[in-house]
């Protein structure tokens, strides 16, 4: 009868679910994910490994996996090692005060420079033709600077900066796209101590003004226009739309970078390459607490406020230098 039939079709149904080991609330759908999910990690699993070759594992920085037990043992040690490979104006008294959690200062005493760091002894070990970086453009446009070029540059807007009123403690917002511009602003930044404040360039006028806004930037450095997909778009003005009334705002620099029309406002806005021109060449590093702020960053904002986090600079220096040092290997 029906019932029989059923009941039969439903055994069947069991028999073929426990042969292909497929839960019997499950659609086929859910079943092909999970064997798609099952392959993924499969791959993933199987991992093909690249030896290095003998002659690098001889002349490697790291060799000898005894190090992890011996940065185990005495990690404070290990950073104070990793601090002595940068160039220091004054040795530190301590390499960490930990006395007030969550507040630790690192290499407490000690002065140095990022900028020096990352220019000046170069160009005195003999490296300034060196090529410091290779950079490419999206509309095919290139530049390379060596360290000799990359260190006059810095100076000069370093002393650009100074004529233009700004010292050390005071915050400078960089909002500029990737040209070697950026990498000329905070390098200068950094000489005459005055904390740099940098938003991506694909972020909205309105972001740039709220953070400038938090952190009190005095000076903002911005581009007249950016390529992005092929197409160039005006960026000073979308700037000067929401940057008017910042009272703490007292000089927008502006690159001119594609050549775009952009108001200039008389008493606050200059061109980067007029102010460039007319600053001397000599700028001496200014020696810098390792506790003094290097930079600011800003988180996205996505769920609340942007927060700022502020990055000292012996401790930071100390670790994103040695990071380098061996990853890049």
């Amino acid at each position: 009868d029906r019932g029989a039939q059923v009941g039969a079709s439903q055994v069947v149904a069991t028999h073929e679910r426990e042969e292909n080991k497929v839960a019997p609330d499950k659609s086929v759908n859910e079943q092909d994910g999970e064997l798609d999910l099952e392959h993924e990690l499969a791959a993933l699993l199987d991992i093909e490994r690249f030896e290095p070759s003998q002659d690098f594992k001889e002349h490697a920085l790291l060799s000898d996996p005894a190090i992890y037990e011996k940065a185990e043992s005495d990690w404070q040690g290990w950073w104070e090692h990793q601090a002595q490979n940068l160039h220091w104006f004054k040795q530190w008294d301590k390499v960490l005060d930990d006395s007030n959690p969550p507040f630790y200062k690192w290499f407490v005493g000690g002065e140095l420079n990022v900028s020096y760091n990352c220019l000046d002894r170069h160009v005195e070990a003999g490296n300034g033709d060196k090529v410091a970086f290779h950079w490419h453009g999206e509309e095919g446009d290139s530049r390379t600077l060596t360290y000799a070029d990359l260190h006059a540059e810095v100076q000069q807007f370093a002393n650009a900066l100074k004529n233009l009123g700004v010292a050390k403690g005071d915050i400078v917002g960089i909002y500029l796209p990737m040209i070697p511009e950026v990498i000329v602003a905070m390098l200068a930044c950094a000489r005459i101590g005055a904390p740099h404040n940098v938003v991506f360039g694909g972020f909205s006028a309105e972001a740039v003004r709220e953070r400038m806004e938090f952190s009190q930037a005095k000076t903002l450095i911005t581009v007249d226009g950016a390529a992005r997909k092929g197409k160039t778009h005006g960026v000073k003005d979308n700037v000067d739309e929401v940057m008017g009334d910042l009272e703490t705002l007292e000089h927008i620099i502006v690159v001119r970078s594609k050549g775009a029309e952009c108001e200039m406002k008389a008493g606050r806005d200059v061109w980067y390459h007029d102010i460039l021109a007319a600053a001397d060449p000599v700028c001496p590093a200014e020696p810098m607490d390792a506790e003094d702020p290097l930079y600011i960053l800003y988180t996205s904002g996505s769920t609340a406020k942007p927060k700022g986090i502020v990055h000292t600079t012996g401790g930071y220096l100390t670790g994103v230098s040695s990071t380098h040092r061996y990853v890049f290997d």
